[in-house]
């Protein structure tokens, strides 16, 4: 079984030293290291490199766990595919060995946690759309025009015949953008462009 390593600090004033130390202490072959990375971000070189570097039969060390995962949802991925690929994890700080049958329980104990925050977070968003709903909130992403703007491109292309292409760079919008809004139902306004009827 090969051991290896992973550290890794937030900022660059933060030093590597006592976690390199414990990983060394603790028997691992190889290190990698992300500087001044935080958890939450997904750009990890250090964390890219040393899960390349793993074969079946390895075991990867960190010194605690939030220096592996963004979150416990996180964590428990990353150990999980590694367990798909025959390879254990540890962490020195809350003793944590998933080559043991313990080390093993207590992971599927946390993947059942994380299961449950997921659920209950995804009971929170729904419940706080419903409320901001009934407030009367418009819930989703912002329009990309308003109903003006649309009933004047309607009107350029519809009436005066303009190319698509061109109103739809008058607005500031993407072309498939302006096709899709003008299939759209019409919704009246006060400015709306009018035509004097034919006599």
């Amino acid at each position: 079984m090969k051991m290896i390593g992973y550290a890794r600090v937030s900022t660059v004033e933060q030093s590597l030293d006592l976690q390199i130390s414990a990983l060394r202490a603790a028997g691992c072959c190889e290190l990698f290291t992300d500087h001044g990375v935080s958890g939450a971000d997904f750009r990890r070189p250090g964390l890219r490199k040393a899960l390349r570097k793993m074969g079946a039969g390895d075991m990867l060390v960190v010194w605690r766990l939030d220096r592996l995962g963004r979150s416990l949802v996180d964590l428990i991925q990353t150990v999980n595919n590694l367990s798909r690929r025959g390879c254990d994890f540890r962490s020195l700080n809350e003793r944590i060995d998933t080559s043991s049958s313990g080390g093993r329980l207590l992971f599927h104990v946390m993947g059942a946690m994380a299961e449950f925050e997921r659920s209950i977070i995804s009971e929170r968003t729904k419940a706080g759309m419903e409320a901001a709903r009934a407030r009367g909130a418009r819930i989703g992403r912002r329009p990309s025009m308003t109903p003006d703007q649309v009933s004047v491109a309607r009107h350029a292309v519809e009436v005066q015949f303009k190319e698509l292409c061109d109103v739809a760079a008058e607005f500031n919008v993407h072309p498939k953008t302006l096709a899709r809004v003008l299939r759209q139902p019409i919704i009246p306004t006060s400015s709306s462009p009018t035509i004097a009827p034919m006599t």
